[in-house]
């Protein structure tokens, strides 16, 4: 399989890998059957996420995606950050092998779960921002086969 440049620097070099342990949200999924798990720190003050974490077990991909996903979304704020789109994660690290596309729905999901928690515990989820979120109920490791 070949992986960008991208994709390498970010697994051999993840950015932002770690916990916030005063964090405004935190987002956890995966699959414990496929084995990649994704958590994500948010920490946001003001309505900008001054601070992303992430803790991903899983392969390669899922920690490039991880890191490439925290990268964006500093400094940004939430509505900038529910922009985020798996395929936008997948461009910015130059391509992902088909087979590892899951890997940036993943990191999506995982960003998105963190903003929901946010939104819940704000008391701000709207009707608008639910729709945002029906993502999280689509399973990225749908893909009938088995990739490890």
């Amino acid at each position: 399989m070949e992986y960008s440049d991208k994709v390498m620097d970010h697994f051999m070099n993840p950015r932002n890998v770690g916990e916030i342990a005063d964090a405004s949200a935190t987002g956890m999924v995966g699959n414990a059957k496929c084995g990649d798990i994704m958590k994500v720190y948010l920490k946001i003050e003001n309505d900008i996420i001054v601070d992303a974490k992430f803790k991903t077990f899983g392969c390669g991909s899922a920690i490039a995606t991880s890191s490439m996903a925290t990268e964006m979304i500093k400094g940004k704020t939430l509505d900038e950050a529910l922009l985020l789109t798996n395929k936008a994660v997948a461009e910015a690290l130059d391509g992902l092998p088909p087979v590892k596309m899951h890997c940036s729905l993943l990191a999506e999901q995982a960003v998105k779960a963190a903003l929901k928690e946010y939104f819940e515990s704000t008391g701000r989820m709207t009707d608008e921002y639910k729709k945002l979120f029906d993502m999280l109920d689509d399973d990225a490791h749908d893909h009938g086969e088995d990739h490890h």
